[in-house]
């Protein structure tokens, strides 16, 4: 088992950079096939037990997705963007009213929350690569995602060992502790800092402070990679499930590999406009 999870973490982590790298056309079409097979595993979740995750209301969901993805790809505007999103929860709607009484109120809103959860909040791993200086920036999603994981168990394992550890959310994570919490967040920022000082600011020179500023961007990343880590694990415990998926071998499914990066995507966006000035 941890030999396939970590065959198919390394995998996945070339497979990553690869798309990342080249950008384009190329990182919009793998985010597509990411958040269509998301929607799916969310849909699934929340309709366990019956087959209404393949029914009009879902079908819906991946039309509105790749058709969100090609205003995304091929105009990238955000007036038409808005305007995909809104007119979907309109026609969710009108799903809702047309096949009324098939559906109950929970069933069409589960269905705009599997909409807008992952394959809206990837959509900005794509929107940050097309910043000015993106292609340096990008990488901030998953140092303060994967880089808060990976310190985060590091410490929590010695702090473990050593004076023990406070849980912070037993009933919904056991593992996770307040030592692992903030040993993460300060581990991604030392890790951003580091990216800053002998990588990104060697090529990009016209941003002061850089260092400090990406981690910033960490850290505050970090602190909402958690949120998305506890809400994916919050929906499983409600419904009863271990993994959404098994299309990742030894990981699950792409909810349970990337929840955390569902939101450190747009915090990193969001983050890199108003701190670095970054622009289309």
């Amino acid at each position: 088992m941890f030999l396939t999870r970590l065959i198919s973490g390394a995998v996945l982590l070339i497979l990553s950079f690869t798309f990342i790298y080249f950008g384009g056309y190329a990182l919009a079409g793998i985010c597509l096939l990411l958040s269509v097979t998301a929607y799916h595993e969310m849909m699934k979740a929340l309709h366990k037990g019956d087959k209404k995750y393949l029914d009009a209301l879902s079908i819906f969901g991946y039309i509105a997705i790749v058709i969100y993805y090609a205003l995304l790809a091929f105009t990238n505007q955000t007036t038409l963007l808005c305007m995909a999103v809104v007119f979907s929860i309109i026609i969710f709607l009108t799903i809702y009213v047309l096949f009324f009484p098939k559906f109950v109120v929970e069933e069409v809103m589960g269905g705009i929350f599997a909409y807008l959860y992952a394959p809206l909040m990837l959509s900005f791993v794509y929107l940050t690569r097309e910043l000015t200086n993106g292609s340096y920036i990008v990488w901030m999603i998953f140092i303060s995602s994967w880089g808060y994981d990976t310190c985060a168990y590091c410490v929590g394992m010695l702090t473990g060992k050593t004076i023990g550890n406070h849980k912070c959310f037993p009933k919904l994570s056991p593992k996770k502790s307040y030592e692992g919490l903030f040993g993460g967040v300060i581990g991604a920022a030392l890790i951003a800092w580091l990216y800053g000082h002998f990588y990104m600011g060697v090529h990009v020179t016209d941003i002061p402070n850089l260092e400090w500023m990406l981690a910033i961007i960490a850290a505050v990343g970090a602190f909402i990679a958690q949120v998305g880590d506890l809400a994916a694990s919050a929906v499983k415990r409600n419904k009863d499930i271990k993994d959404y998926g098994n299309c990742i071998p030894g990981h699950g499914g792409v909810l349970d590999r990337f929840d955390s990066m569902i939101f450190t995507a747009p915090i990193t966006y969001f983050l890199a406009v108003l701190l670095l000035n970054s622009i289309h």
